[in-house]
């Protein structure tokens, strides 16, 4: 494939072509959403953000006859090195026409790129960490993504493992209607009771008047919580300072629940709205009216993404999560909301997964990750 080349992004005009590539190729696809233009630019490390303050980032234009078929971003995300003493990399941004050529060689590129700073092995999609965007979509193409959520054509499952690529998880969104809590096992409504008898649970939503202080303990609290989670490496200060007050004007605090032992916050689960159908309205483009388009007559959104409930680990196992969701479910009820999606939720998540098959809620979409182990002497 002479006409082919893989090109390392470096100038302000490869950036933009990057940048807007999916544009093209989702542009007879009704369920693609934009991403929000000013943050995808940050975390592709096009703008400042403090993700790239630990990692490594090359980005990757294919190109055919003079015309973008194709990109890649490869990472390495030295906090998750640390963490797991591995020499991993990853891959993600990716998008591609559908051609195992185009993708062979994006890939091929970043492999090389990986394995010459030391690499020996590569996962994703991660757009680009597990706090982030993450995993390929692999069922339910017939909708539209919630809020934060990937979205890609189904072939690319086709390109990625025909390259060598090989799962190693899947996550799962559980999508149902509001009126299914009524479902749940009577057992676990003795478990809130008795969880909330035992620990004497003061239960609360985020306080407006300390709200960029509360955003950032429950990000303080998500990273205890998750700590013994596959895969996850904990946000950064810098990171945590960002996401808080990226997040400022999205959260709805009726749609929260902090739970309080003993005066300490040791709990929390957040309700995010559905923005997407408002982002892809306003093309990603918040600036200079569509922050205010998105946000304006909120309680005309219906749906709900519900992050899992984060517990401080001397606290889990103790039925604190059930607390927290019992509470934050009846202030979604009363805001008028009536779909749910729990996502995502990891295949090896025994607990969250069996309280959600039990009840019946419908598991419309699967996300899937990769891992590729590079040969030896790739470099």
């Amino acid at each position: 494939m002479a006409d082919l080349t893989v090109l390392p992004v470096e100038t302000r005009a490869q950036k933009k072509q990057f940048v807007r590539l999916p544009w093209k190729l989702y542009a007879d696809d009704p369920n693609w959403i934009p991403p929000l233009l000013g943050n995808h630019q940050e975390l592709l490390g096009y703008r400042s953000h403090p993700f790239h303050d630990d990692a490594e980032m090359q980005t990757f234009l294919a190109v055919r006859n003079g015309q973008v078929c194709g990109r890649i971003a490869a990472t390495i995300h030295h906090a998750h090195n640390r963490r797991y003493h591995e020499k991993r990399g990853f891959f993600g941004f990716f998008e591609s026409i559908d051609d195992e050529h185009v993708a062979g060689a994006l890939f091929d590129k970043a492999r090389d790129w990986l394995a010459e700073r030391g690499m020996h092995a590569i996962r994703g999609p991660m757009n680009p960490s597990f706090n982030y965007e993450m995993g390929l979509l692999v069922k339910g193409f017939e909708s539209p993504p919630t809020f934060m959520m990937t979205y890609n054509p189904p072939y690319y499952a086709d390109l990625i493992e025909g390259w060598g690529f090989e799962k190693v998880r899947d996550m799962y969104a559980f999508l149902g209607h509001v009126d299914m809590v009524d479902t749940l096992d009577q057992k676990l409504w003795f478990v809130v009771e008795e969880a909330t008898r035992r620990f004497d649970i003061k239960l609360r939503p985020i306080d407006t008047g300390r709200f960029e202080e509360e955003v950032r303990l429950f990000l303080n609290i998500y990273n205890e919580a998750n700590g013994n989670h596959w895969g996850f490496a904990p946000l950064s200060d810098a990171e945590i300072v960002k996401m808080a007050n990226g997040m400022k004007q999205l959260i709805v605090p009726d749609l929260t629940t902090m739970a309080e032992v003993d005066g300490k916050t040791v709990g929390t689960i957040f309700g995010m709205l559905d923005y997407n159908p408002r982002i892809k309205q306003i093309q990603g483009r918040l600036f200079p009216t569509g922050f205010l388009r998105i946000l304006m007559g909120r309680k005309k959104i219906k749906r709900i993404r519900m992050l899992a409930a984060h517990v401080r680990p001397e606290f889990q196992r103790w039925g604190l999560g059930l607390v927290l969701a019992n509470s934050v479910w009846q202030r979604v009820k009363h805001w008028g909301i009536e779909e749910v999606e729990f996502s995502w939720v990891m295949e090896c998540n025994k607990l969250s997964r069996g309280t959600l098959e039990r009840a019946g809620v419908p598991r419309p979409n699967t996300y899937r990750l990769y891992d590729y182990a590079i040969p030896s002497g790739s470099s």
